[in-house]
């Protein structure tokens, strides 16, 4: 994996394994701003670690704007983040939105001995100290990983079709298949059947997690997901969270609550552009021969449980 491949640092992987309680995010292809976190209690900073995941368009983006300055040591910091730049690799996605999903669902990963973390999309701001989000969004309701309800869908299917028409993502053909093959796996419509879950569809930019067995195990398989299929985290979640042995257990929270702990912005309308036409030309030829060869690896009944080793 790329983002685990980049950190030849062995400074800075001490540093990250050093982390009880992270917060994470990630910029790729300069998509969005770094916003810094308001509401922090005076010892937070002392005790969460902030880490922003960036790569070199975005890096070249900040030098642009002179929010790092170029002669800066690589030890970059923008506030309360501690800013971290991928190393440009072949196992790079094209996909910047698919980059994103490595830290966002492999976070255990990446810091392997935090018992909590918190996920927040680069386009939103967070706005309430992580520790009380912690405490009242995990501890208290004995939660594993707390999320929003999404704002108006309650179904996968009704996500899937706002996705293809609103092209939030491009191959349509690829959503129908998605979501025909899900139906086909046992994806049902949401019912109280399904309760105490309250709905299928969530709003991801906002992910708090108690690290542990099911957690992680929920993490890994809708990042297999995600790099089957594609970076649409909405449309996979039901089907895992309904497949995996144990159940997770969940907090999904109101949309008024998501709405007052976070302030969520539009991304970058216009960008620094790094890289030359060849390149981008380039790019485009990689990301048609992954396409050709990309193989599906479907998990059997058996291997959504905690017998399998997914990651």
């Amino acid at each position: 994996m790329w983002l685990f491949q980049s950190f030849s640092d062995q400074q800075l992987r001490a540093e990250m394994e050093k982390c009880g309680l992270v917060v994470a995010s990630a910029i790729f292809h300069d998509h969005d701003k770094i916003r810094q976190p308001v509401g922090l209690g005076a010892k937070t900073l002392e005790t969460v670690c902030f880490y922003m995941f960036i790569d070199d368009k975005t890096l070249n983006s900040l030098f642009h704007h002179n929010v790092i300055p170029k002669n800066n040591p690589r030890d970059y910091r923008v506030g309360a983040w501690r800013i971290i730049k991928t190393s440009k690799s072949e196992n790079l996605y094209l996909n910047p939105a698919m980059n994103g999903v490595i830290p966002k669902y492999l976070i255990h990963r990446l810091f392997p001995n935090s018992k909590f973390s918190v996920w927040i999309d680069a386009k939103i701001q967070l706005m309430i100290d992580p520790l009380l989000l912690i405490h009242s969004m995990l501890v208290v309701p004995g939660a594993d990983i707390a999320i929003s309800k999404h704002p108006f869908f309650v179904n996968t299917m009704e996500e899937a079709m706002a996705t293809a028409r609103w092209k939030k993502w491009g191959d349509v053909d690829g959503l129908r298949m998605q979501m025909e093959t899900y139906c086909e796996h046992g994806l049902k419509p949401w019912s109280s059947h399904k309760l105490p879950y309250p709905t299928d569809v969530p709003d991801s930019a906002l992910i708090l997690r108690r690290h542990g067995v099911r957690s992680n195990l929920f993490s890994c398989f809708m990042f297999n997901e995600l790099e089957a299929f594609n970076p649409r985290d909405q449309l996979a979640f039901a089907f895992v969270r309904d497949h995996i042995n144990p159940m997770v257990k969940m907090n999904m929270f109101e949309v008024e609550v998501f709405e007052q702990v976070v302030v969520e912005y539009r991304h970058n309308l216009k960008k620094i552009e790094t890289s030359s036409y060849e390149e981008q030309e380039e790019e485009q030829k990689q990301e048609s021969l992954r396409t050709i060869q990309k193989e599906k690896r479907w998990l059997d009944n058996e291997s959504w449980s905690l017998n399998s080793s997914s990651c």
